[in-house]
This record gives C-alpha cells, sequence and structure tokens, in this order.
C-alpha cells in the first residue's frame, strides 16, 4: 500500500473510519470522504497524530455533480486515486408495507446510486491512466440472503454485488479489479439507529450475537482485513468476487 491514494466514502463512520486507519499504517495516503467535515476531520486528524497522510473529502455523493466535482479537486491537490472502497451506506428498520416513496429514494440514493455517483469518475480517471486499480465496494450479507425490516437497503446491496460483478467484466482488459465485501452485523453507528427503530433493541442485539455461529457481533476492526486484501497486489487475480465477513452468520458457495 505504499504511496497508494486510497479513498474510503464513508471514511468518518465505524467501518470507513477503522479502513481509513488501516491503510494509512499500511503506508497509504488517504481521502477520508464523507458527507459530516466534522467526522471526516476527526479521522484525518487520527491519521496525521500517527504520522500518516491524510485529507478529507466533503461531499454529498448522492449528488452526481458535486461528487464529480470533488473527484477532480481531489486528483488535483492529492495526485491520481489507486483505489476506491465504497463503504457509505445507510439503513433503518422499516417493514416493506410500512415504507414510503420518500424512504425508498433516500434509501437508493445513498446506498446504490452514491456508489454509482464516486465510482464513475474515479474508474474514467482509473481506465485513462491505465494503470490498473482497485475497487472495493462494501455490500451487506442483507443483500445476498435478505433481511426483515431492510428490503430496499437489501435490494440495494444486492444492486451493489451486481455492479461490481459487471464492471469487473467490462474492465478486466483495463487491469482494474472490482470486489465487495459483505459485512454481517457489526457493531456501528447504523446498527445502533437500526435497533431503536426496530424497538427493543436489547433483546434484539442478543438474538443477532445468538444467530452467528462465532457467538458475537461484527465490530468495525473485523472488516479492513478483508478489504485491504483485496485492495492489494496479493489480489491481482481476484475479480468479481464477493466475501461475507460475518463470523459464519451467512455461508455461500
Amino acid at each position: 500500500m505504499n504511496g497508494k491514494v486510497v479513498v474510503v466514502t464513508g471514511g468518518g463512520g465505524g467501518i470507513g473510519s477503522a479502513t481509513c486507519l488501516r491503510f494509512a499504517g499500511e503506508g497509504a495516503r488517504v481521502i477520508v470522504a464523507d458527507i459530516s467535515a466534522e467526522a471526516a476531520a476527526k479521522v484525518v486528524e487520527a491519521i496525521r497524530s500517527q504520522g500518516g497522510t491524510a485529507m478529507a473529502m466533503v461531499a454529498d455523493l448522492t449528488n452526481h455533480d458535486t461528487t464529480a466535482t470533488a473527484v477532480a479537486q481531489v486528483e488535483a491537490d492529492f495526485g491520481a486515486i489507486d483505489i476506491l472502497v465504497n463503504n457509505a451506506g445507510w439503513d433503518l428498520f422499516v417493514p416493506f408495507l410500512k415504507s414510503e416513496p420518500d424512504y425508498w429514494s433516500k434509501i437508493i440514493d445513498i446506498n446504490l446510486r452514491a456508489v454509482l455517483n464516486v465510482t464513475k469518475p474515479v474508474l474514467a480517471s482509473m481506465v485513462a491512466r491505465g494503470a490498473g486499480g482497485r475497487v472495493v465496494s462494501i455490500g451487506s450479507d442483507a443483500g445476498r440472503g435478505g433481511s426483515s425490516g431492510e428490503s430496499v437497503y437489501s435490494a440495494c446491496k444486492a444492486g451493489v454485488i451486481a455492479f461490481m460483478k459487471t464492471l469487473a467484466r467490462e474492465h478486466s482488459r483495463h487491469g482494474i479489479t472490482f470486489n465487495t465485501v459483505c459485512p454481517g452485523v457489526t457493531e456501528t453507528g447504523m446498527l445502533e439507529n437500526f435497533m431503536e427503530a426496530a424497538g427493543d433493541k436489547e433483546k434484539l442485539r442478543v438474538a443477532f450475537a445468538k444467530a452467528v455461529p462465532m457467538g458475537r457481533l461484527g465490530r468495525p476492526d473485523d472488516l479492513p482485513g478483508a478489504i485491504l486484501f483485496l485492495a492489494s497486489d496479493d489480489a491481482a487475480f481476484i475479480t468479481g468476487q464477493t466475501i461475507s465477513v460475518s463470523g459464519g452468520l451467512t455461508m455461500h458457495g
């Protein structure tokens, strides 16, 4: 990772911040992309305090033009992007028949459209340079096996998985790989919000943990290892693949 330029979207959140710190620890130059300037700044400061190199990219990734401008500015200021990690996401517990179109739009914009918006300018730059690249998207086991109360979110994450597989077919000849890492139930702020909306949070936490063969919920630090591997030279011949990091909650052949 030494000297590689990495963009991590949702870099101010739980999985995002853990991933940013891990990349920086391996010598990468990290762009912490987040809609929250405060959250991004905290991660940038943490990286710099450990001797790493980082900058913030504050942008609403659901807006196509704003995202394209932000990516162009990052490349002008920081250099060409070698690795993109599509991590930003959001969800609430809402059974489908109780959901409304405005909610669908918000879920789709954050979890799917934002991935399209940021991947396009980064990928176009990678193709133009002809030096290869890595794109790792954070999916969800909800997108592989479904999840009650997460119908639209599950659809979006299934879409992300299919999007990565399709780009892997379209751009393998350019030396760019596309893979998806699917967390299971992971202790993040998004999970807390999800359980608050579902009600009886502690009962739900216990039930989730019991459903995991390894007997606990995931932690943000469980994810960066798989993400970094797929972004590394060791994974140069791996593309279009999906791996769950879920303690065995789902096991796909």
